[in-house]
């Protein structure tokens, strides 16, 4: 019983290593087929017409035809409600098919086949349990997908829609996810018109990752939002948000860096809430950062910002980020930043290709962290001149 039982372990153990349900199926025809020394292969329920076996290990001449061993579960006497096993008659070998099925969720239906003799009540017992166990594995996999699907859109319709700047300015964000399965972050890009032709430029980064994050994300963009419309400093924006977070225990902090741009004096006003500076590629297309004053995280109720202004040429883009463009696990913030200050792109670029080009040279692809990136750049007005006065 103990060698059973340990064959049994080893068999499962085989089965479901990913959340992929394909993956899965061919695990599980794969097992199948091993242990009984014969052909396996699934029939899946399909909304077409025709019934066609899938994920196939062995011959498949030796399965009976598949539209004889579709219904076969359906008759079959039980080994238990989501265990039932049949065999298929009418062909040349014998066949089992066993329910892909568990907690009364069907997925399909396992069929093995094999020359010699029939498949004996002991080894129906382990294909049933071995399908039940894909099964389980299966519902799994559609449930995470169906998660996802739905935090993917949440993301989508967070991220497609940063709002629209004046058109005296050109801008481009990028938005790049940590790793193959996190879908939503807590890191955000937000453009906001305010009057005289003036345009507000924020990019946010929620403490952690996932739902929860995101959930932060939107009530921090929506007091953004309402507080931005009183048409306040930079400082006072962050002042007032760091206020309505702190009130909420169960808000997560916050880095935060605010931009206020205006066209008509070449300015950029700029206020930091415990965020990185900004960057500024030149017409030549070398790369220097701000150094502005950081406050606190928002949502720890110190206040305490302040506001930097800078002159900003139409030959000149803005750029902020997040934290994951640039640090590295075991590096020093400085020498990330260093490393950034570094990069340089090809003059005259547009801000798409400016953003581009700084992604990929500083492997933004595999990052360790959520990346939000946003550019901006006032158009070049012939013959204006800008009020230096701040």
């Amino acid at each position: 019983m103990s060698s059973q039982l340990a064959a049994l372990r080893t068999a499962a153990a085989r089965i479901g290593t990913t959340l992929d349900e394909d993956t899965t199926c061919g695990e599980l025809t794969r097992e199948a087929a091993r242990q009984v020394g014969g052909t396996a292969a699934l029939l899946r329920p399909r909304t077409h017409a025709g019934v066609e076996y899938e994920a196939v290990s062995g011959n498949p001449a030796v399965l009976p035809d598949a539209r004889r061993a579709a219904p076969v579960t359906q008759e079959a006497p039980g080994l238990g409600e989501n265990r039932a096993a049949g065999q298929a008659s009418g062909g040349p070998r014998p066949a089992l098919c066993v329910p892909l099925a568990t907690n009364g969720h069907h997925y399909g239906t396992l069929v093995c086949a094999r020359d010699g003799a029939p498949f004996t009540s002991l080894e129906a017992e382990f294909l049933a349990f071995l399908a039940e166990h894909a099964a389980s594995h299966i519902r799994h996999a559609r449930e995470h997908d169906q998660v996802s699907g739905i935090v993917g859109k949440l993301q989508h319709a967070l991220l497609a829609e940063p709002g629209r700047p004046h058109p005296n300015l050109d801008v481009a964000i990028r938005y790049l996810p940590v790793g193959q399965s996190a879908v939503v972050g807590g890191d955000w890009c937000e453009t906001v018109r305010l009057h005289f032709g003036r345009t507000l430029l924020i990019v946010g980064d929620v403490m952690g990752h996932g739902l929860e994050a995101a959930v932060d994300m939107t009530a921090y963009r929506s007091s953004l939002r309402y507080i931005a419309s009183a048409d306040l400093p930079p400082h006072r924006v962050l002042r007032q948000l760091d206020d309505i977070a702190s009130r909420e225990p169960d808000r997560r902090p916050a880095t935060c860096l605010i931009a206020r741009l205006d066209p008509n004096r070449g300015q950029v006003t700029v206020a930091s809430a415990g965020h990185l500076p900004p960057a500024v590629i030149d017409g030549q297309g070398r790369t220097a950062l701000l150094p502005i004053p950081v406050g606190p995280p928002l949502g720890t109720g110190l206040g305490g910002y302040e506001s930097a202004t800078y002159r900003l040429e139409s030959s000149q883009t803005l750029m902020l980020f997040t934290d994951g463009l640039v640090e590295r696990r075991g590096e020093d913030i400085d020498q990330s930043l260093a490393r950034l200050s570094g990069v340089g792109v090809e003059g005259g670029a547009g801000v798409e290709d400016v953003l581009d080009a700084m992604l990929t040279r500083l492997d933004a692809g595999h990052a360790e962290d959520d990346v939000a990136v946003l550019a901006a750049r006032l158009h070049h007005r012939p013959g204006h001149t800008y009020d230096a006065r701040r």
